[in-house]
């Protein structure tokens, strides 16, 4: 199995583990994780099922399979396309690429600190380069500059604008009193409230960092990619915030390529493991090996050549796929071009190669048949010839024929010098006499030998003239 190994499979296998780290990196704590997982559940018992013969297990759970694909679409369609907005390539070019805070940083944390010193509750949200407006509903427009002063009112007790989140956007206050989504995770503390849920549940949807204060115990927490920490000081939340803030630029400097390799290296690993896995059990299934057929044709031939015989006409192909769901070629689909840019005037032999076949990936050739064949080239010429045309029989009693006239009354014809030489006329079809009773002009095929072809095309007029 492992001599088998292609570079396609070895690239295969890098690109699905990368979508699948991906995709477990952003759905790791959502419920989209969850689903996920119960349905890959439940694919590993269809499997086992089928293969054990429980026909009606694995029946329900076929029919079951599209059902649950829809709905997954359906309930999912958030999650699924805000995966697909991460993984897209233009997200990098027309992105916002800003290049850290336009404000003041360290003067915005003291003020978030004083809030906790002071035991008011905020929630404070700086969005990233991932848009959110789809996960944030009512709020109020305020498009101001960033001020410590301005956020001790905003979050001042009995402020109008104290209950909700407020929106960092662009380096300005964009909203506040604004409602998050928040986290149906099971897993959260009793003692963090609905402010630290709404801040992880919009982590959980988007890159956006939510720095929390807790009205209870004057904690100041900072939301990411669905996690929660405690910052101790306003000069660590300010660098922490910096940094973040920062990284759409900086991140290709900070980060080398061993970082991005192996950090976060076991989960990495498994994940290659099973991608690893689920390529090796699918290619373990041995494809089907099956005999076809194939025309021979032929391909890049010299100008001044042509084929006067060939061997073969068709060759016989022992194929073999390396899995099972690898489909074979269809008939009609699979050709022999052979290239006779290097043969030369008069007899050749030519070896089959499998080049001269295109098949699917993943489709191999075992066996060719037979494995070489002769052909013979010879010049081709063009030679100007008469027409006559072929009458048979004779005209109806009380009619004669006063004249049969081809139109044009030569052609040119092109074939190998050895058979143009024995040629000085060609003739039409036969033209029954008995069948004609007055003057016309009728179409008729040209008759020419094997390998000859008529240059101007293989019909030809013949013009019939009758006299009572």
């Amino acid at each position: 199995m492992f001599s088998l190994i292609r570079w396609q499979d070895v690239a295969d296998i890098i690109i699905m583990s990368f979508l699948v780290y991906q995709l477990y990196g952003w759905f790791k704590h959502t419920k989209a994780f969850q689903v996920v997982v119960g349905l890959g559940s439940l694919g590993v018992v269809y499997l086992i099922t089928k293969n054990l013969g429980f026909f009606m297990t694995s029946w329900i759970l076929q029919e079951l399979g599209t059902v649950i694909f829809v709905l997954i679409i359906v309930i999912f369609q958030a999650e699924i396309r805000q995966a697909l907005y991460r993984i897209s390539p233009l997200r990098s070019i027309f992105g916002r690429q800003e290049a850290g805070p336009s404000f003041d940083l360290v003067e915005l944390c003291r003020g978030i600190f004083s809030l906790a010193a002071t035991r008011t509750g905020a929630i404070i949200v700086f969005q990233r380069s991932e848009p959110i407006d789809e996960y944030i509903s009512n709020g109020v427009s305020l498009d101001s500059s960033v001020s410590g002063h301005l956020l001790g009112c905003i979050f001042k007790d009995g402020s109008p604008l104290h209950d909700g989140a407020l929106i960092i956007r662009n380096g300005r206050f964009f909203k506040a009193s604004s409602h998050l989504p928040l986290s149906s995770r099971s897993d959260i503390p009793q003692q963090f409230g609905t402010r630290h849920r709404a801040g992880l549940g919009l982590t959980e949807r988007s890159d956006s960092a939510v720095v929390i204060v807790s009205e209870e115990r004057g904690e100041v927490s900072l939301a990411l990619a669905g996690t929660l920490e405690k910052i101790d000081s306003a000069e660590k939340l300010s660098a922490q915030l910096d940094s973040l803030l920062s990284l759409p630029l900086r991140e290709e400097v900070h980060l080398t390529l061993l970082r991005r390799v192996f950090g976060n290296f076991w989960p990495k690993l498994a994940t290659v493991a099973l991608v690893f896995v689920c390529w090796f059990i699918i290619t373990a299934r041995q494809g089907e090996i099956v005999t076809m057929t194939a025309p021979v044709q032929f391909r890049s031939l010299p100008e001044t050549l042509l084929v006067r015989n060939s061997s073969v006409e068709e060759v016989e192909l022992q194929l073999k796929t390396i899995s099972s769901l690898i489909p074979l070629p269809k008939d009609g689909e699979l050709v022999a071009e052979v290239d006779l840019s290097k043969a030369r005037l008069g007899g050749n032999k030519i070896l089959f190669r499998k080049e001269d076949f295109k098949l699917p990936s993943g489709v191999m050739i075992t066996r060719i048949n037979p494995a070489s064949f002769r052909v013979t080239l010879e010049r081709k010429i063009r030679k100007m010839v008469q027409v006559k045309p072929r009458l048979t029989g004779r005209l109806p009693a009380g009619l004669a024929l006063k004249k049969v006239k081809a139109i044009p009354g030569q052609v040119m014809l092109e074939g190998p010098d050895s058979v143009m030489a024995q040629i000085d006329a060609v003739r039409t079809e036969e033209i029954r006499l008995s069948s004609v009773d007055k003057s016309m002009t009728i179409t008729k095929r040209l008759e020419v030998p094997a390998h000859i072809i008529p240059v101007s095309g293989d019909t030809i007029s013949v013009r019939i003239l009758i006299v009572k």
